[in-house]
């Protein structure tokens, strides 16, 4: 079995999100760790880190001219924004052609990479080989205005509070626990690469104000949504279930969802849908782990995609 096995590398696996790729690997029949690289980790043991991972791999620091002659079948840059171009100059340079996810901002406005949010791109999916994995909070804003957009009178109003595990592990006022401590923390309250990602994949303007909480992992989007006509609130209803009826990682709930429901869970949750009293206005909440469909499962559906396995492979649903 083992020789059958597709080798993934992770590059930049220091941060929570590498962390939570490696257990979905580990758990996964099809796939192996071929190298997992972080320089501040360099030398040590995997599983020192995650222990999950049963094997003796060690964290690795290759330079990016390097990546390409370890020969993995599947590659993930878990890389912060501005530094993947440097190894996919490299794969391409050494004409190396693995299946890569991106799990930065980099190739988010890129055509020549595939968009893979599954729920509302699979459509698109043409076997592609490299793939950019969605934002966090742009998941969660996506999924709750899609189900709307072609009845909406004005650009959807997003509030997002998202827990410090986002900011990731590079020390910021973002995720200092003391800072954080009862406080809510705006940011980039305009402009968010989130707000700009969601209003080019949906083909219409939306805006978004996020904060940062001091709980650890787990996102909230509340978007204000107004409707060029009057809906009773079990229309809405109905069209969110008709939209995510057959989806495994999207929940509709009646009520509106808690974040603290949702840490450690690979789906979305998305309900509340309170009405305005003249019916054209409706407010939608949706939560989701940040850390995992907001970036390391939906990274592992992309991947299962890509390797032809079925999306859902080692990802608890």
């Amino acid at each position: 079995m083992g020789t059958s096995k597709k080798r993934i590398g992770i590059v930049g696996a220091r941060g929570h999100t590498g962390a939570e790729l490696i257990r979905l690997v580990t758990a996964h029949p099809e796939l192996e760790l071929a190298y997992v690289s972080s320089r501040e980790l360099d030398g040590q043991r995997v599983d020192a880190h995650v222990t999950e991972y049963h094997g003796d791999l060690r964290y690795t620091s290759p330079a990016h001219e390097e990546l390409p002659g370890l020969n993995a079948d599947v590659v993930v840059l878990a890389l912060p924004n501005g530094k993947a171009s440097v190894c996919v100059e490299a794969f391409d340079a050494a004409g190396k052609d693995p299946v890569m996810v991106d799990l930065s901002a980099d190739y988010r406005f890129d055509n020549q990479w595939y968009y893979g949010l599954p729920e509302l791109t699979r459509h698109k999916w043409r076997g592609e080989r490299r793939i950019s994995n969605p934002g966090c909070y742009a998941t969660a804003m996506q999924l709750s205005i899609a189900p709307l957009k072609d009845l909406l009178a004005a650009p959807p109003v997003c509030f997002g509070v998202s827990g410090y595990s986002g900011a990731g592990t590079t020390p910021s006022d973002k995720n200092n626990p003391e800072k954080l401590r009862d406080n809510l923390m705006p940011y980039a309250l305009t402009g968010h690469m989130h707000e700009k990602e969601a209003s080019m994949q949906l083909g219409i303007p939306v805006e978004f104000m996020p904060h940062v909480a001091p709980h650890f992992r787990g996102l909230t989007v509340t978007t204000n949504l107004y409707l060029s006509r009057p809906l009773k609130r079990e229309e809405i209803q109905a069209r969110f279930q008709h939209a995510y009826n057959d989806e495994k990682l999207v929940r509709v709930l009646d009520e509106a969802p808690w974040v603290s429901q949702i840490a450690g869970k690979h789906h979305v949750e998305i309900g509340g849908f309170a009405m305005s009293a003249d019916g054209k206005r409706v407010v939608v909440v949706a939560t989701l782990d940040n850390l995992l469909k907001g970036a390391a499962t939906q990274a592992m559906q992309n991947i299962n995609r890509a390797i032809g396995a079925n999306e859902y492979t080692s990802i608890p649903v």
